[in-house]
């Protein structure tokens, strides 16, 4: 299902690609759009966890840095039978992580310095197991290039706004704002549609079964969101979705990409007990 949900979305920028072309190209402008799809396509599939990880500035650690958290993942990835993926740290002090990569073999799980220092060994557990349960679900492609396809759907629309569909400022300023009307939206539906809430739920529910320990989990989700409240991260809405907690996103259209269940509910999943953690 994760491989037909990355086609459709390789051909969906392909098709938008082309129509915005042909809208205000025509034919030379299809050949163009055509042409900056197959090179965006080729990027998204091979460089999107890439993209995402730079956006973060995630810093590639070793064995010899990191210690304790190369401990936690050989032993999970022994567990669940999954090769060693590459771990990154985003230098912030705001708790969070993500997984992302086009399959296992090519999998990056990146945590910021902020969840190291807050967690303790069951919660870092529980969380890196939740982020190899995403791995696990093979989502984490799917969820990189919807990543890079809103990106992208976003960037057309401010491409509107400067080429516009008139000739003069107010028309640009028109067309530009329809654009944007139309198109971000659009990204963010795109991003509810083939992002689920579900594959948090799931990637929970994977990570409690490799661990064992759901309350660890459980308590890790509890202290993430109520220190993220206060050291928010800030993030870009078209990748907001990567992380295991939604990090805070631009008010305007933030919302509108809102891909996480609320903690409650993922807590009474993994427990059946959420007054005990609320």
């Amino acid at each position: 299902m994760n491989n037909l949900k990355t086609v459709f979305l390789l051909t969906l920028l392909t098709l938008l690609a082309i129509g915005v072309g042909d809208y205000f190209g025509g034919q030379n402008g299809m050949v163009l759009g055509f042409a900056i799809a197959g090179v965006t396509n080729f990027i998204s599939y091979f460089f999107s966890d890439k993209i995402a990880l730079a956006m973060y500035r995630a810093q590639p650690v070793s064995r010899e840095q990191l210690p304790r958290i190369y401990a936690v993942v050989e032993r999970l990835t022994q567990k669940a039978g999954l090769p060693m993926p590459r771990l990154y740290v985003i230098p912030t002090d705001s708790p969070n992580a993500f997984a992302t990569g086009r399959n296992p073999a090519h999998a990056s799980v990146a945590v910021t310095q902020g969840i190291l220092q807050l967690l303790d060994d069951d919660e870092l557990e529980g969380v890196l197991a939740h982020e190899l349960g995403h791995v696990r679900n093979r989502d984490i492609l799917t969820s990189s290039i919807a990543a890079t396809l809103a990106g992208a759907i976003t960037m057309l629309a401010r491409f509107g706004f400067w080429f516009g569909v008139g000739g003069d400022r107010n028309d640009r300023d028109r067309g530009g704002g329809i654009l944007m009307l139309i198109l971000a939206p659009f990204a963010a539906m795109l991003i509810q549609l083939w992002v689920s809430r579900t594959r948090e739920y799931e990637a929970d529910a994977t990570g409690a079964g490799i661990t064992h320990n759901p309350y660890a989990l459980a308590r890790a989700l509890q202290k993430i969101d109520a220190y993220s409240k206060r050291v928010p991260m800030i993030a870009s809405p078209s990748t907001a979705h990567l992380f295991i907690i939604q990090p805070l996103t631009s008010a305007s259209i933030g919302n509108l990409f809102s891909t996480h269940p609320p903690i409650a509910k993922r807590i009474e999943r993994l427990t059946g007990r959420p007054e005990e953690y609320q």
